[in-house]
């Protein structure tokens, strides 16, 4: 099939035709509230979240606008955006995070897939609409200076809440109502836990949870849960704690001219988050991090296939991405990811470029997802696609229906690679209707196939310096 197939160009000319209706914008009043104005000081040192946070409520109880930042570095903990309470952060201007974990208590939100209290974002947008954040300047998230696991030694800030214990994690589990009160929290609007020392071993839908009595991580940067028609633009965010820009089941947004730096190693530092989300745009972003420059993810083994909310009519454009594991899908797929297009972006020292991740307890399905246009120079995998992905335990038990993977297409991917990469299915649900076209790529070793189902190579040029292009991987024989 050549790279104008009506499949793709009707996948193209269906998102191009959403993003052109959707007319996302501020419309709130545009009086600008500087938290200067407010008592915020902005030398680096003073701790400002009070002055910030008062001054997003005087704006909201005015009816709306615009709270700004000018320069200077704006030291603060979580903050708190209302409707129509938007956010500008001007040239020269830093909105930096504290490290110090009580600046940031547990809400209900979604992380790593599953609804559960988690440490609040730094900057936390839930339940708005219109909602605009903008500017030329910083947004710092320090996530060099919170200890934890693989954190530089002698990294200042106190440690995220340890695991459970054995007799913790072994304790029979409560019931719903036993922990939580009525009505339940949901992610519709700020909850937050009424005890932040003891977190609930169970969601508010009674699911068993990860670690046992709810371990935490520093904050992410910026998370817009349960939010209609937003806007970021023009940022620099530096550093984040964990994930960057997050967009957790949101409604048409637009995320434009966005730059992601981290400076070391900061465990989960992904560039943005779409999760369970639709009808999104992402446009001339250049990112830099230690995990996913882009991840795409729908929920998460039993509570994902609870919720079953897809991340769905996704564009990225125009991008440049740097260190970081590529543009990912999954490994959190339970409620489906379809309908995506990546294109005309760049890859330079990249761990993967076009990347599919899940394990057999995520079920989901993947499916019209095209990866095209794409520039790559000196990555370690072109294409990285693994249904079996870190492995490790504790392993959930496999969905009653395995994730299953199909219509993907590669167009149109050039450049030099260590390792032209792994497409790996699943036994019991191979890889479907996978394509390549128009690709040329040298590689030092080729790429393996496992568990795809009469995949069309014809339009892969591959040079590899040893061992063959193409490596067909068996299945292990059976005992005799």
């Amino acid at each position: 099939m050549p790279s104008h197939s009506p499949r793709v160009s009707l996948l193209a000319v269906y998102l191009f035709a959403i993003f052109s209706a959707l007319g996302v914008s501020s419309r709130g009043a545009t009086t600008a509230y500087l938290v200067s104005d407010h008592g915020a000081v902005g030398d680096g040192a003073t701790v400002n979240t009070k002055a910030i946070q008062g001054t997003i409520d005087v704006c909201a109880a005015a009816g709306g606008g615009v709270v700004v930042v000018p320069k200077g570095v704006f030291v603060s903990g979580a903050l708190y955006f209302k409707p129509g309470v938007n956010l500008e952060v001007q040239r020269d201007a830093v909105l930096k995070s504290t490290t110090v974990m009580t600046d940031f208590p547990p809400l209900y939100t979604s992380w790593e897939g599953i609804e559960r209290y988690w440490t609040a974002a730094f900057l936390n947008f839930v339940g708005m609409n219109d909602v605009s954040v903008s500017g030329e300047g910083t947004i710092d998230g320090s996530g060099l200076g919170w200890g934890g696991p693989r954190a530089p030694r002698g990294a200042g800030g106190p440690r995220p809440t340890p695991p459970a214990t054995p007799a913790e994690a072994t304790a029979p589990l409560p019931k719903v109502g036993e922990v939580y009160p009525s009505p339940r929290p949901t992610t519709t609007a700020i909850h937050f836990a009424p005890d932040p020392a003891h977190l609930p071993p169970i969601n508010a839908a009674g699911i068993a949870l990860p670690g046992g009595a709810g371990r935490v991580s520093p904050p992410r940067a910026l998370v817009f849960q349960n939010c209609t028609n937003v806007r970021v633009s023009g940022l620099h965010l530096k550093n984040p704690a964990r994930w960057g820009f997050v967009f957790i089941y949101c409604n048409n947004v637009v995320a434009e001219n966005l730059n992601v730096r981290t400076d070391d190693y900061i465990p989960s530092s992904d560039g943005i988050d779409i999760c369970s989300s639709k009808d999104v745009r992402i446009s001339h972003c250049d990112i830099a991090c230690h995990d996913d420059n882009i991840s795409i993810k729908a929920g998460k083994d039993e509570d994902g296939l609870r919720v079953n909310r897809p991340a769905e009519n996704i564009t990225i454009s125009d991008c440049v991405f740097g260190t970081g594991g590529g543009v990912a899908m999954g490994s959190e797929v339970s409620g489906g990811v379809r309908h995506v297009l990546v294109e005309r972006c760049t890859f330079t020292g990249t761990g993967s470029a076009a990347r599919i991740k899940s394990q057999p307890s995520r079920g989901g399905v993947i499916e019209d997802i095209v990866y095209r246009d794409f520039q790559v120079t000196d990555v370690n995998r072109a294409f990285s696609f693994e249904l079996e992905w870190r492995m490790v335990p504790p392993i959930a038990p496999p969905a009653k229906v395995l994730t299953i993977v199909r219509n993907v297409r590669l167009i149109n991917i050039t450049g030099t690679t260590n390792a032209a990469g792994v497409v790996q299915g699943l036994k019991g649900s191979p890889i479907q209707d996978l394509r390549i076209e128009h690709c040329q790529l040298t590689a030092k070793t080729g790429l393996v196939l496992t568990n795809v189902q009469d995949p069309d190579l014809s339009g892969l040029k591959l040079t590899v310096a040893s061992g063959e292009p193409i490596i067909r991987s068996l299945p292990p024989a059976p005992p005799r």
